[in-house]
């Protein structure tokens, strides 16, 4: 398979999963969510969305660059694993959160996605510094959302 093919995939895997989680939090944004009591430091609803796109494609940067990469196939599938199961978590927790009104089993998923995150970043570090620092405003912003989720749980 060609870069150029491998970039596309890669941009749009994370892009689609966030797409996807987006429509688990559509309804449950002027439903449910409004419903909650939430900390003084709970940004704007529309931030979320061009924040999310923003991490979700330097995700798939990231991605691509280990994807393409020459580096050793154990580390490489290593590496790969643990983006794919990352991701998954992610996905499950606009699900666990939004569609299942669930803020403490988000939280409980956004506890395991960290962990992965940081797992990712590190795997990814042996192949390419530079994919690992493209996860980095990532498990900032996860960690950012952890406190807030955890917060609302608290709150609720």
């Amino acid at each position: 398979m060609n870069n150029t093919i491998k970039f596309i995939i890669s941009i749009f895997t994370p892009l689609i999963v966030g797409g996807l989680s987006g429509f688990f939090t559509t309804n449950s944004i002027s439903g449910w969510y409004t419903t909650l009591q939430k900390p003084s430091f709970n940004p704007p609803n529309w931030i979320f969305g061009p924040v999310w796109t923003l991490l979700y494609i330097m995700m798939g940067i990231a991605l691509f660059v280990i994807w393409k990469s020459e580096a050793d196939s154990v580390l490489k599938k290593q590496a790969l694993i643990l983006f794919a199961g990352q991701l998954t978590v992610n996905f499950c927790w606009s699900f666990l959160f939004f569609y299942c009104e669930s803020p403490s089993w988000a939280l409980l998923d956004i506890i395991v996605m960290w962990v992965l995150i940081l797992m990712t970043i590190f795997s990814f570090g042996k192949i390419s510094s530079f994919a690992a620092w493209m996860l980095v405003p990532y498990i900032s912003w996860v960690s950012f959302a952890m406190l807030l989720n955890f917060a609302i749980w608290r709150m609720n």
